[in-house]
């Protein structure tokens, strides 16, 4: 009868070890360099290549894309896999509709970027992307807005605790990493050997932005309710927007006709009223 126990106890101990080794590889997805579609040019972008480096060393590039008469600048920390070069369509998308400049990088371990991701990891590289556009590019810091997408939701929000900007914007993204692992993993306690937390839930209570946020109600990446239980741990001003038949990855183009006037009315809100 103790060996009918113990075995299920070991393999489960075995099960949540193995994936306490593996964590990273679990949450970060990178493509790097030359992975990618790289030839901007057939979105007719043409962005100027960012090269800057983390506070602990980690060299990181970005793509700035400037738009005459802009009222604001979009930082934008994209999500767990991929590069920055898969998001041109949506890049190309936000250009037409929004009087913005972009900046998009990717973190460490993806695309031109040196190193390997982790949570920490990517919090400094978030921090070096700031500095780049107020230090170098010379933008204002009250004409940012802070544009985090599912993961980069997460390092947007923590960002968000400690530089100046004209706004949070959030698309896809959920309240803490443990919650995730919950949904995951269901029944199997991994959330409680996590090392990575991405606790936004915490940290978002300790942000006076203004605050928009998107979610897909079909959504079976990040489920609607975890966007939701953010939300809601959120200080005003603040508005959630429901996107009814959006999943994870399509909220800009299933729900373009709230999407991209509901960011204009809100860059109207935060930005020009400040200027």
């Amino acid at each position: 009868m103790m060996h009918f126990v113990a075995v299920p106890i070991a393999l489960i101990a075995l099960f949540l070890f193995l994936v306490r080794m593996v964590e990273n590889k679990l949450v970060f997805f990178p493509a790097t360099y030359p992975e990618g579609f790289w030839q901007p040019q057939q979105y007719a972008l043409q962005p100027t290549d960012a090269f800057f480096e983390a506070s602990d060393g980690v060299k990181l590039h970005g793509w700035y894309f400037e738009q005459e008469n802009s009222i604001a600048t979009l930082l934008i920390f994209h999500g767990n896999a991929g590069n920055i070069s898969h998001r041109l369509h949506f890049i190309a998308q936000l250009k037409a509709h929004l009087p913005v400049n972009v900046f998009i990088f990717d973190y460490r371990g993806y695309g031109k970027s040196e190193g390997s991701p982790s949570e920490s990891g990517l919090y400094l590289d978030a921090r070096a992307a700031y500095a780049y556009l107020t230090e170098t590019l010379r933008c204002a810091s009250h004409e940012i807005i802070l544009h985090g997408r599912s993961l980069g939701g997460a390092i947007a929000i923590d960002l968000a605790r400690e530089v100046d900007a004209g706004g949070l914007l959030l698309e896809s993204t959920f309240s803490r990493g443990n919650d995730m692992a919950r949904e995951m993993f269901k029944f199997m306690p991994v959330w409680w050997l996590s090392k990575i937390k991405l606790d936004s839930q915490a940290k978002i209570a300790a942000i006076d932005l203004p605050l928009l946020m998107f979610h897909g109600r079909r959504d079976r990446v990040v489920p609607f309710h975890l966007g939701q239980k953010l939300f809601e741990a959120a200080n005003e001003p603040k508005q959630f927007i429901e996107i009814p038949k959006a999943g994870h990855n399509d909220v800009y183009v299933v729900g373009e006709t709230e999407f991209f006037p509901a960011i204009q009315i809100f860059l109207e809100q935060t930005i020009a009223g400040k200027e």
